[in-house]
């Protein structure tokens, strides 16, 4: 028996509003993940700093823009927020193991949160697994 379910209408504005969300993160990340291939000497210098050797670093521009293109391809944009989400932590991780100050450990959290924010709001599928909605009258809500 085939489910009769339909989802939510998803407003343009909706669907805007999550495309900005998920881009201006995406952007940083694609810049990052560039740069980290690029080797620049400030790049360098900021990764051995966080205690990281000199010869990971495009490994790590190639894993984060592997996963960044992955988020920014529609159907595969959920394991893409996934496998950013556990990029992402292991930069908050990495801060926190430094002694980092606020700024670095909360900022990953901040993309984190837009790429996730941006992504809800363009997917009508994803919005409806998340408890955040409001229930309806019909369902005995207020």
């Amino acid at each position: 028996m085939q489910s009769t379910r339909t989802l939510p209408s998803f407003p343009d504005a909706r669907l805007w509003a999550g495309r900005l969300f998920s881009a201006a993160p995406a952007l940083f990340l694609l810049v990052d993940g560039a740069m980290k291939l690029a080797k620049p000497a400030v790049v360098v210098e900021t990764t051995v700093q966080l205690g990281y050797p000199e010869s990971v670093i495009t490994a790590l521009g190639i894993v984060l823009l592997a996963c960044t293109l992955t988020y920014l391809v529609p159907a595969t944009a959920i394991l893409g927020a996934i496998l950013l989400t556990g990029y992402l932590g292991g930069a908050v991780a990495t801060h926190v193991r430094v002694g980092g100050g606020t700024f670095p450990i909360v900022f990953p959290i901040l993309i984190g949160a837009l790429l996730w924010g941006g992504l809800v709001l363009r997917n009508p599928r994803l919005a409806a697994l998340l408890p955040l909605q409001r229930r309806s009258d019909t369902e005995g809500g207020a």
